[in-house]
């Protein structure tokens, strides 16, 4: 036990450091997901210089948006950042952060001689509300094109349970109605490698591509490998139109829609089969039951074989292949067959709605029935057959949700029996949890009810006079909803007292607050304001001026004069 370390062992330990996630050329580092989307830049443009490319990197976001914590490490690398030519520049608001990268792109717009780079490659990021604030930008920039040393990730952090939000977010089907291609990694290094991937595609196709991340996933950590040359490209044989699929100007609208219907999704169809983004992890010469997941799900779907006594040699004795999706969207069709081919039933393991059963529904739909293998997911038929629901789709999943799953679509496989014994054992064992989970919540534990921090100036700013009544908004200020403060009601953000608009006109109320953060007011909640203004109605704001983001990680709310002039 307390034998001396060899020397080699001690000088690397002597050798390590915190800075190593950045700094470290290649071999393994401890990193989080978010340090990930910090490295992942860097390693783009390594991976540029080494192919002889002067090229650089821009990402932008809302810092009230900010992704597990994205933004403050991003401002925390500034100096590696600085170093690899990567500008890190916050957005007023999501939507003028998505503008922003989408101006990347449009760098040989300028005259030859003014360009300092071959290429900009760009990132943007945002929580689900700024995905949806940003749809329309992300439509035109998509419709437009990337550049082809260039290229756009937009990374999306969901908040499947809203914990953190004001709705539940799943931000995969705007990604989706953008014309995005969407990767949704299941690990620390599924990010770096997604990300790496997601920069080949975009250049190669001409897309932005979205990519999907959620808290068990990018505020995990792992021990990566950051070569940068790790991911190997495979740039399929694929026949570009004349004039290729790049940003160019002018482009007629229609022109553009008819190049990423007919031609982008198609390369990036190519792209997704051609790099085996999505793969067999579990096979076998028998397989009867196929299973197919993403992100999170993946996770909760592998520890739920294991929980069920399924180890990948049981799983290949007893039948049952188990395909990975890393690109959600679009599938592609050979790689799906190829996947159903001699399977009876597959069952499709995914959170919230459903995006990859349609997809999968949709392309075995032509197979003739002796071919085509039953596809259930979020419903599947009962001994009866009535649907009812087998995945849930509301909510998030977890890996005793997925076993419970799997198990009744198991029962038909006529199992061995010691297969049989170590489901029916697991399942036991779960009912068991159940029922005490279900005791300690109907013994009445008192709730914790969130609070104002102290001396935080919201403890009597949203306090309104006797009579009266509040709108809240979002920020830390929503918190008085259900405290003492006679606020009812919220908004999304940069709406805040706008209902008010629609209600005054049909109530003997003659007037009411709206609260409104410092921090919204800079983003958008300047415009709540003046469209109460425009309205005529009367309503008192509240800007709660605390000269920060408070709610998520206290930044500064941007590169402008305080708010208090606009307060008095």
């Amino acid at each position: 036990m307390n034998a001396p370390l060899p020397d080699h062992i001690l000088q690397a330990i002597r050798a390590a450091s915190l800075e190593d996630k950045y700094t470290l050329a290649s071999g393994r580092v401890f990193m989080s997901g978010v340090h990930a989307l910090v490295r992942l830049p860097m390693l783009q443009r390594e991976r540029d210089l080494q192919a002889g490319h002067h090229t650089a990197g821009f990402i932008s976001g809302y810092r009230g948006s900010p992704l597990g914590g994205y933004d403050q490490a991003l401002q925390k690398a500034q100096k590696y950042l600085k170093e690899n030519d990567i500008v890190f520049q916050p957005g007023v608001n999501e939507e003028l952060a998505a503008t922003a990268v989408w101006g990347t792109q449009q760098l040989h717009f300028a005259p030859k001689e003014a360009q300092t780079h071959d290429g900009v490659f760009g990132i943007w990021y945002g929580k689900g509300p700024g995905v949806d604030r940003s749809s329309d930008v992300f439509k035109h920039g998509n419709m437009a094109g990337t550049a082809p040393l260039g290229g756009v990730l937009a990374v999306a952090g969901d908040d499947h349970v809203s914990k953190s939000s004001t709705v539940a977010h799943q931000s995969d089907q705007i990604f989706q109605a953008c014309g995005f291609p969407v990767l949704f990694p299941a690990s620390v290094q599924d990010i770096l490698d997604a990300g790496l991937h997601a920069f080949a595609m975009s250049r190669f196709a001409g897309v932005w591509v979205g990519m999907k991340t959620i808290q068990e996933i990018v505020e995990s950590s792992a021990t990566v490998l950051v070569d940068a040359h790790r991911v190997q490209v495979r740039l399929p044989e694929f026949k570009m139109p004349e004039g290729g699929v790049h940003i160019r100007w002018p482009d007629p609208a229609l022109d553009q829609e008819k190049r990423l219907f007919d031609v982008k999704w198609a390369a990036v169809r190519a792209y997704i089969e051609a790099n085996a983004l999505n793969h067999n992890v579990v096979e076998g010469p028998k397989d009867r039951l196929g299973i197919i997941a993403s992100g999170k799900a993946y996770n909760d779907t592998r520890q739920a074989l294991q929980d069920l006594g399924l180890d990948d040699a049981t799983c290949q004795r007893i039948g049952v292949r188990v395909h990975k999706v890393l690109a959600v969207w679009p599938l592609v069709p050979e790689t799906v067959k190829a996947f159903a081919h001699g399977l009876q039933e597959i069952v499709v393991v995914e959170e919230k709605r459903a995006l990859i059963e349609p997809q999968v529904k949709d392309i075995l739909f032509d197979l003739s029935d002796a071919q085509r293998p039953r596809v259930v997911g979020k419903t599947a038929p009962n001994a009866g057959g009535e649907a009812v629901t087998l995945v849930r789709g509301n909510a998030d999943l977890s890996a005793s949700l997925v076993a419970r799953a799997l198990a009744t679509r198991l029962e038909a496989l006529d199992l061995p029996l010691d297969v049989q014994a170590r489901i029916s054992q697991y399942l036991s064992v779960l009912d068991g949890k159940d029922g005490a989970m279900a005791t300690l919540a109907g013994g009445g534990v008192a709730d914790r009810i969130p609070w104002f921090c102290s001396g935080c100036p919201h403890n009597t700013s949203t306090k309104v006079p006797e009579g009266s009544r509040a709108m809240a908004g979002i920020g830390c200020h929503f918190m008085s909803v259900w405290m003492d403060r006679a606020t009812v009601g919220f908004t999304q953000m940069g709406g805040e007292g706008v209902p008010w608009v629609g209600q005054s006109a049909f109530t003997r109320e003659q007037h009411v607050f709206a609260n409104i953060g410092d921090g919204t007011y800079f983003h958008s909640g300047l415009l709540a304001i003046r469209q109460s203004i425009a309205a005529g109605v009367n309503i008192t704001y509240k800007v709660l001026y605390n000269d920060a983001v408070a709610m998520t990680g206290g930044q500064r709310i941007g590169e402008r004069k305080r708010a208090t002039p606009y307060c008095k």
